[in-house]
């Protein structure tokens, strides 16, 4: 019953989240949200911000499951910004994206939120270095990529599209396409020969001040 509990307040916060936004969160909103005694979330969890942090965990841990397999096809980068816009619009529509950023947002005022927010995107981060490391292994820019550094990018530009989207569509779209467009430009390195391969990882090098 305990752990039951816990998991209809995990839910609860992430659902109170989703549709008042974090201003509106309280212990109050979360147990009513939940369907138990507001006394519950301090028993369970000591504080509201401590709900709301493990709720983070709790919610990308649930995501990210969720596209796992998903993400294990992949094969190359078109594919993973294809499986970017689904898991973007399925995101949105459920208003899971809309938690990270509200998060994110609360941390800003409320620090002690920061590093779940942060343990939050990390499994998404994690998850999308996996799938970069593996599609671009062998490319021309393999060796030029920070991928761990693109990985979190591509993270916080999802959530921040989320954003964005509420008052430009048209331009959350246009930022997707040319993520696309980058994606065209690695299939063109790749079908180079050899030996124009070496020339562009040549001045890659030369205008990174890489050497290798």
């Amino acid at each position: 019953m305990s752990a039951d509990t816990r998991t209809k307040l995990l839910a609860g916060a992430l659902r109170t989240l989703t549709e008042q936004g974090i201003t509106k969160t309280s212990a109050r909103t979360i147990a009513a949200t939940a369907g138990v005694n507001q006394a519950l979330v301090f028993y369970h969890f000591g504080s509201v911000d401590e709900l709301l942090a493990a709720a983070c965990r709790y919610g990308a841990e649930q995501r990210v499951e969720h596209y796992r397999e998903r993400f294990a096809q992949v094969g190359s980068l078109s594919e993973l910004l294809e499986l970017g816009r689904e898991l973007h619009t399925e995101e949105r529509a459920a208003g899971h994206v809309a938690v990270l950023a509200q998060l994110l947002a609360g941390a800003q005022t409320q620090p002690r939120l920061a590093p779940a927010t942060a343990a939050g995107l990390t499994s998404w981060i994690e998850e999308i270095e996996a799938v970069l490391t593996r599609v671009l292994a062998g490319t021309p820019i393999a060796a030029f990529v920070d991928v761990t550094g693109l990985s979190r990018a591509l993270a916080a530009g999802f959530v921040g599209l989320e954003l964005y989207e509420g008052v430009d569509p048209e331009g959350a779209l246009a930022a997707l396409d040319a993520l696309e467009q980058l994606s065209g430009l690695v299939g063109v390195l790749e079908d180079l020969g050899p030996v124009a391969q070496r020339a562009v990882r040549a001045r890659i090098r030369r205008s990174t001040g890489r050497r290798g």
